[in-house]
């Protein structure tokens, strides 16, 4: 924990750990040449049962000759929509977007027509690689609806159609030279405006809120990081896929969730650390509440996207005999803002919602002017200091509060950004 002596509502960014000026490809390249043999991804189907598996020397083949193909096709920094549940081939996606220098650009498998064309459309996106189906949701059929009569469309693609994925086209043969303040990334949060907005989010960004994130979840490459998170999210795209693979350890990627399933997964791949929020947490300790199993393994549930009650921790705890942290985030930021350390007590953690990472200022300001606030003011309104470089997509002007308790103190932050650079 931080020991800060505060003299006002403004805590300045500490520098305990680095901004890492790597872009997602290079940091892939890197740990593939330091881990190369080590197992990378798991992938387990919606139906529970174990799929592909990639080391990472695999992982950096099978995405570096995505990312010549999608190089052949498409031009950097044009975006492509991912719209698609968990799977290799979104994690696989991911990577060959960043290494060919493309933006990624993530939908919400449940969406419908009207939905996925607004991001389409909004995000200016070139291609659509999509499923088939999911849950019953006709994908292939509602993505060629929604981007009929879109002229900037080139390609709708079946993610699980590897000879069409794959195919090499007339561009050229080589890599784009990305650097890592570019867009990495497109990914639309209403907040709490109710309004789409796309957060255009940075390598830099994304690289390193992960590694801050990880790195307080104590992550190392003996990790086993089971992935529950939908890859739309920056909770299952980054938090996840980029901080484990900063420490090089194992990702179990899970398509659908089913509580039981999970647990079990815990115990057969002594599993180390799981992200989920309070819903999926609430179902996992229920499941392991009425049919324990071993988890003796887990150290650390993290839990975050909704306010945590206090008995869900102290539930977490008995039933797993682990740790547990809570977080807050918001999209634009990449997306952690704040987050409890592993040695925090339960009072802390029931009742807070930790310090701010690394390289994060966060001020209590004033309502009325944004001043920042002293600190016996009662009513606050919380500013983070962006790290990443991003700007956010919007065709208006909106702006939410949003309340939080913290510490003591109510922290409600800005729905609305325009830009910020690290």
């Amino acid at each position: 924990m931080y020991e800060l002596q505060l003299i006002e509502s403004h805590v300045p960014a500490q520098a305990d750990m680095d901004i890492r000026e790597i872009t997602v490809g290079r940091l892939l390249r890197e740990v593939a040449d330091a881990r190369g043999g080590a197992e990378a991804v798991l992938e387990v189907r919606q139906d529970g049962t174990f799929g592909r598996s990639w080391t990472y020397s695999e992982l950096l083949d099978d995405a570096e000759s995505l990312a010549l193909a999608l190089s052949s096709r498409f031009a950097p920094g044009e975006r492509v929509v991912v719209w698609s549940p968990n799977s290799p081939e979104w994690v696989l996606m991911e990577y060959a977007c960043a290494l060919a220098g493309l933006v990624l650009v993530t939908a919400n498998p449940a969406f419908q027509e009207k939905e996925l064309r607004y991001v389409v459309e909004q995000s200016g996106a070139v291609a659509v690689f999509l499923v088939e189906s999911f849950r019953g949701n006709p994908m292939l059929e509602i993505g060629h609806a929604a981007v009929e009569g879109n002229a900037n469309i080139r390609e709708v693609v079946d993610l699980n159609d590897a000879e069409t994925l794959r195919q090499t086209g007339t561009g050229g043969s080589a890599l784009a030279d990305v650097q890592p303040c570019d867009a990495a990334q497109i990914q639309y949060t209403s907040g709490t405006t109710g309004f789409p907005k796309g957060a255009v989010l940075s390598h830099r960004g994304l690289v390193s809120n992960a590694s801050y994130y990880a790195g307080r979840c104590g992550v190392t490459e003996d990790t086993v990081w089971i992935n529950i998170m939908p890859m739309f999210h920056t909770s299952g795209c980054g938090m996840v896929t980029l901080g484990g693979l900063q420490a090089g350890c194992k990702m179990v990627l899970v398509s659908l969730f089913d509580p039981t399933v999970i647990n079990r997964l815990i115990e057969s791949q002594k599993a180390t650390v799981i992200l989920g929020v309070p819903t999926v947490v609430v179902g996992l300790v229920e499941a392991q509440e009425a049919d324990p199993v071993d988890a003796s393994t887990l150290e650390l549930v993290s839990c975050g996207g909704a306010t945590v009650a206090p008995d869900l921790v102290r539930r977490v705890t008995r039933a797993y005999d682990c740790k547990f942290s809570t977080l807050y985030g918001q999209t634009e930021y990449c997306p952690v803002i704040t987050q409890h350390h592993n040695h925090d007590s339960i009072e802390d953690i029931c009742n807070t919602i930790g310090q701010p990472v690394a390289q994060t200022a966060v001020s209590i300001g004033s309502v009325e002017d944004n001043s920042v606030a002293p600190l016996d003011t009662s009513e606050r309104f919380a500013l983070p200091v962006p790290a990443p470089c991003w700007n956010t997509m919007t065709t208006r002007t909106q702006q939410a509060r949003r309340s939080m308790r913290t510490a003591g103190c109510t922290l409600a932050t800005s729905g609305e950004w325009t830009r910020a650079a690290m």
